[in-house]
């Protein structure tokens, strides 16, 4: 296994797992529901891999994601980076919307600790920018965080360049969560330059999107009806049948490469 240094000290496996659709009955399928046992066996199968870096998040669930890999590295903690994510507002399991305050910050990650079973976590990010709160007031509380031992390392999810380096004079921001892949590329524009200059490490979401790019999926038949991805306006329509030929374009150039 290769591994990467993130921002401020942060090493990580180059590949990281993405936890987020390993749950049975979550908010979040993609393809047929996860089996717990099948679940934890890969997290485990990763870490013999030599993979230390596990993406959780609140709002997999919502929360039994959390859980599922605390159970997973239970007795196998030592050496792996293991972030969550918080920013949502909550009325029991229902998400009813963004909420980046301080408050929320400092007690989401009390039930995160909780869940995962671990006195610290690696990396904690916001995980959608509150366009209501000011950035600095939540990576302040972020910060508060840190000193108390609860958190090592500050990270963001989507958020513009204006908003990291706003960020990053509050606190050192070691991680940038965004999606990018051959066919979501913004962020090479402006994204990846600041990052480059704030010194931040990118971690790219959905890097095979979301399974299109695999050439799997050929149909949206393909999919289950409770499949998360029927919502992408990717894989919907003309967007499907667009989206294909790009596909079967990689899929020539990768047979080309091939051995």
């Amino acid at each position: 296994m290769q591994y990467r240094n993130l921002g401020h000290g942060l090493k990580v496996s180059a590949i990281g797992v993405g936890c987020m659709p390993m749950i049975k009955g979550g908010n979040i399928t993609y393809g047929e529901e996860a089996d717990p046992d099948e679940a934890i066996k890969t997290i485990h199968r990763a870490i013999d891999l030599g993979i230390t870096f596990f993406d959780t998040a609140q709002i997999y669930g919502p929360f039994q994601n959390e859980e599922l890999v605390g159970e997973a590295i239970k007795g196998k903690r030592e050496g792996l980076v293991i972030a969550s994510k918080f920013g949502f507002r909550f009325d029991g399991n229902n998400i009813t919307g963004v909420d980046g305050s301080a408050a929320n910050a400092k007690n989401a990650v009390e039930g995160t600790l909780q869940r995962l079973g671990i006195d610290c976590l690696d990396l904690y990010y916001q995980h959608r920018v509150d366009p209501n709160v000011p950035i600095e007031e939540t990576v302040g509380a972020m910060a508060d965080l840190v000193k108390e031992g609860k958190i090592k390392h500050i990270g963001l999810s989507e958020a513009g360049p204006e908003t990291l380096r706003r960020a990053a004079a509050v606190a050192p921001i070691s991680a940038l969560q965004s999606e990018y892949s051959l066919w979501e590329r913004d962020v090479e524009e402006d994204i990846l330059p600041t990052c480059r200059e704030l010194g931040i490490g990118f971690v790219p979401y959905s890097p095979l999107g979301r399974g299109f790019l695999t050439g799997s999926i050929r149909s949206l038949d393909d999919l289950p009806e409770n499949d998360w991805r029927r919502q992408d306006p990717r894989y919907q329509g003309d967007n499907f049948a667009a989206n294909l030929k790009v596909v079967d374009a990689v899929g020539e150039g990768a047979a080309k490469h091939e051995g």
